[in-house]
């Protein structure tokens, strides 16, 4: 079982660091670099074996179109440093996941525009890689968004990641579903040929997840090499259609989700064939400790 980390931008706000709409995690990288270090140490304390770099908002639906355009890359070096910074000063062994974000904003499917994308990708490939282990999507929400991540990879000598945002307001009965409406099947069936290093889900709500694990498990059984499967799931509650985007309002957190109760989830997640479980907004380092606690010891 493999342990990722949490949600950095809850973790950032918890712990006090410069923290706000619309800039979420990206501020701290601006004016308190220190609570970045001091967040990837609290999630490598609780037993988590990868690190994500704090790259989620470095794009410009968070930080503007001129600060992207002439801050991106010492932002994205900055993030990656101090990834690499506290998981080679880790007590156990560590690895860096180069996050790659929607470039357009969370759970937006229609802003995606895969020409800008490309270029906008290809920046946070080259600036994250040498601090990398691996790339890891995240939060991608269609089909064509996942694809245009995984062909800006196709040649990378690394291990690639694709984790997805699953609709989870009012998912059709039985089939797991991307944020965009397309079936997880049509996706999958898309990265038949050529499928990445792992599938993951994240930022979506724990309920939902099973499904999709069973369904990716399905989908490559019997190959002889399969992705590894993943959740992070999210503490909020359910996002309607009538979301109006990420920088509108900062979500409460569902109190249910409780460490005790995330650990629950994750239990039957390793059971329907998840190897990677982690957690994404308002996931903790102390839900991860239990999630360790409860499936490695």
């Amino acid at each position: 079982m493999i342990i990722l980390d949490g949600g950095l931008g809850r973790q950032l706000k918890a712990m006090g660091a410069p923290f706000r709409q619309p800039e979420w995690s990206a501020l701290a990288l601006m004016e308190g670099p220190e609570f970045v270090r001091a967040a990837h140490d609290a999630f490598i304390a609780s037993g988590a074996t990868i690190i994500t770099t704090n790259s989620y908002a470095v794009v410009p639906f968070h930080i503007g179109e001129d600060l992207f355009r002439d801050q991106a890359g010492a932002l994205l070096d900055l993030a990656g440093r101090l990834a690499r910074d506290a998981a080679d000063a880790a007590p156990h062994s560590v690895q860096v996941a180069a996050g790659v974000p929607p470039m357009f904003g969370s759970y937006q499917p229609d802003k995606f525009d895969a020409g800008r994308a490309t270029e906008m990708i290809g920046l946070f490939r080259q600036k994250l890689d040498p601090y990398a282990d691996f790339f890891m999507a995240e939060t991608h929400s269609s089909i064509a968004e996942a694809l245009c991540f995984l062909a800006v990879f196709a040649d990378c000598d690394k291990p690639v990641w694709l984790s997805l945002t699953l609709e989870d307001a009012k998912p059709l009965a039985g089939t797991s579903q991307l944020r965009s409406g397309e079936p997880l099947t049509d996706l999958l069936a898309a990265i038949d040929d050529a499928p990445p290093s792992a599938v993951l889900f994240n930022c979506s709500q724990p309920e939902v997840m099973d499904d999709a694990i069973r369904t990716v498990v399905a989908h490559f059984a019997g190959r002889a090499v399969r992705p590894l499967v993943g959740v992070l799931a999210n503490a909020f509650p359910l996002i309607e259609k009538t979301y109006s985007g990420a920088n509108a309002s900062l979500h409460e957190l569902r109190g249910d989700i409780t460490p005790s109760a995330y650990a629950d989830y994750a239990v039957k997640w390793a059971a329907s064939g998840a190897g990677i479980i982690g957690g994404c907004c308002g996931i903790s380092p102390d839900h991860l400790h239990e999630v360790k606690t409860r499936l490695i010891g």
